[in-house]
């Protein structure tokens, strides 16, 4: 049955669990309910976690691979690993924090085992030693980073977030593997250092310069090779996919004829024999024998047995102008082909029965809500939005509004997916986070909420540092948290989520505050900053007699003359159902 309002019981009834959640009780109310029956990806409400900073579920896994996490101040550990986990946020699923938040899809960082040294934080600038904390630096894709924790509790995470009707989207980068380190080096023997032991491979060592090493460094046959990567004559900086980003390793992703798998990783495996079971599986495994495959056949294999071993239902790409369409297109198809699979092969699980295809955004620069029809035939169903308004403003927002709702309603295979803050930006105003907000979850389209921007996270003294982006990637404070922001963000992604008219719905927009929108018999009035004591005009929306409410207080009115009265004050926005 859709569910088209959101009646007071049923508002009450998520209140009383968002209460539960805050105070550190668990309520199960919610985990019977069979939220899959409104989902759709155009309207998706995405929770985006940097696994490393959201919650320390075991600290026995804080510290592997010889990696140093602690080298004295806030600013110095602006990208070590903070202890972060998958048992972490497994134990925030199970009191309902995801659900009772109001959310429809978790999109956990990168999961695959990260380079295990540092690399220069800032570049020639060096202030700061710069771990794979956030994912992005990946050292070998056939096993899970011991610090985000095992397949078993991997399992757990998305197993749980499933049953709560939450799909799970994790990121993939083909672009380049992670940057070579003097502790990788050490370790696997592919390069030569200027260091003895692991101790004094991860000091912080202030002049050391990445680039003068690697060019001057011989011996790296042992290393990816430069059958895999482009290396210095080959890079072209003047075309994005022949170019190393920020200086990382570029794979060759024209490439086509076959490869062998690079010494090291080979190496690897050896020595870890089967002591790192509980970090990979069968499946992948067999993935690890050289065959007839190209650098980027090989990657895109790997990335997809993460889809068949655990369910996961989507993807956020980064940089995919740095990639060919065509490769894209091949990991899309092996993704939802590798989904398929995992549904056939998991009968009794809740996400078997859902029927979307595997969903593909993607990072993009200066991306906008264009349609873009060279990558929705790659597979991608949006670039993330990079231009949403940041600045709260509830004079204009109805305007942009119209433009995303007639932008999505334009296309089947397109659709914007907004954000205020992410791993790269943070770019909203603090001082009017509640408009923020507003603007921001009854925006059309799919939207990703930043972790901790639901609780006004504070960035941290990285702000400090040459590379201030490090701040924006704070860990949550579990001890300091607005719950009034809270109560708001809950409220919006609640009528968000219960009525599909506010994410995928045509609007028509009645003044500079107010809209209509609909989406088959479900239609809504969002009034921002609505006045008290004064009729709102509905334009129609609905038939004289008819009770509304609104859905932010619980207000139940009367129209009469078109209009309603509030009596109770909505701060910035009137949530108008039947």
């Amino acid at each position: 049955m859709i569910r088209t309002s959101l009646n007071p019981i049923l508002h009450f009834t998520l209140w009383i669990s968002l209460m539960l959640s805050i105070s550190g009780c668990t309520n199960n109310s919610l985990y019977t309910e069979d939220f899959s029956d409104t989902f759709d990806w155009s309207k998706a409400t995405v929770y985006f976690v940097m696994t490393d900073r959201f919650c320390n579920g075991d600290s026995a896994n804080d510290v592997n691979y010889g990696r140093r996490v602690d080298y004295g101040s806030e600013q110095m550990n602006a990208a070590t690993f903070h202890g972060g986990d998958w048992v972490g946020m497994l134990q925030k699923a199970k009191e309902g924090y995801f659900a009772n938040l109001g959310v429809d899809v978790v999109w956990i960082t990168d999961p695959y085992e990260q380079i295990h040294g540092w690399m220069t934080g800032s570049g020639e600038v060096n202030d700061f030693p710069h771990y794979g904390y956030h994912g992005y630096y990946p050292l070998d894709y056939t096993q899970t980073d011991k610090n985000y924790g095992t397949v078993e509790q991997l399992h757990a995470l998305v197993d749980t977030l499933h049953a709560q009707g939450i799909r799970v989207m994790m990121g993939a980068n083909i672009n380049d593997p992670g940057y070579p380190t003097l502790l990788d080096a050490l370790q696997y023997k592919f390069a030569p250092v200027p260091v003895k032991t692991e101790a004094e491979a991860t000091e912080h060592i202030k002049d050391w310069n990445y680039n003068v090493w690697y060019a001057t460094s011989e011996n790296w046959e042992r290393w990816w090779t430069n059958e895999w990567l482009r290396l210095g004559k080959d890079c072209n900086c003047n075309d994005q996919l022949t170019c190393t980003l920020y200086g990382l390793p570029d794979y060759r992703s024209d490439k086509t004829v076959a490869v062998k798998i690079p010494q090291f990783l080979k190496d690897k495996w050896t020595a870890e024999g089967s002591d790192n079971d509980a970090y990979t599986w069968q499946a992948i495994k067999d993935l690890r024998n050289d065959r007839d495959a190209a650098p980027l056949d090989y990657v895109s294999s790997w990335i997809a047995a993460w889809v068949e071993e655990f369910g996961f239902d989507g993807f956020r790409c980064d940089v995919v102008e740095y990639t060919e369409d065509w490769r894209w297109h091949q990991l899309y198809d092996k993704c939802d082909s590798a989904l398929v699979r995992w549904r056939a092969a998991h009968p009794d699980d809740p996400a078997s029965k859902w029927i979307s295809p595997m969903f593909f955004t993607g990072d993009h620069e200066d991306a906008f809500i264009t349609y873009l029809p060279e990558y929705a035939k790659a597979g991608f169903s949006s670039m993330v939005n990079m231009k949403f308004p940041k600045d709260g403003n509830l004079n204009t927002i109805v305007g942009t509004w119209q433009q995303y709702s007639d932008s999505l309603n334009a296309h089947t295979d397109w659709w914007p997916f907004s954000y205020l803050n992410n791993a790269y930006f943070r770019e909203s105003d603090p001082n009017r986070a509640f408009e923020c907000a507003t603007s921001f979850v009854l925006s059309p389209g799919a939207i990703q909420i930043f972790y901790g921007d639901e609780v006004g996270r504070q960035m941290s003294d990285a702000k400090y540092n040459v590379d201030a982006a490090q701040a924006f990637r704070s860990d949550y404070d579990w001890n300091n948290r607005d719950l009034s922001l809270m109560e708001h963000y809950s409220k919006l992604c609640a009528f968000r989520k219960y009525h599909p008219a506010v994410g995928m719905g045509v609007q028509k927009t009645l003044d500079s505050t107010t809209c209509i929108r609909t989406h088959n018999s479900d239609i809504v009035v969002i009034k921002v900053m609505p006045p008290t004591n004064t009729p709102i005009n509905l334009g129609g929306a609905f038939a004289d007699g008819t009770e509304v409410i609104n859905a932010y207080t619980d207000e139940v009115c009367q129209v009469h003359n078109g209009t309603i009265t509030l009596t109770k004050p909505s701060g910035t926005v009137a949530l108008i159902a039947k």
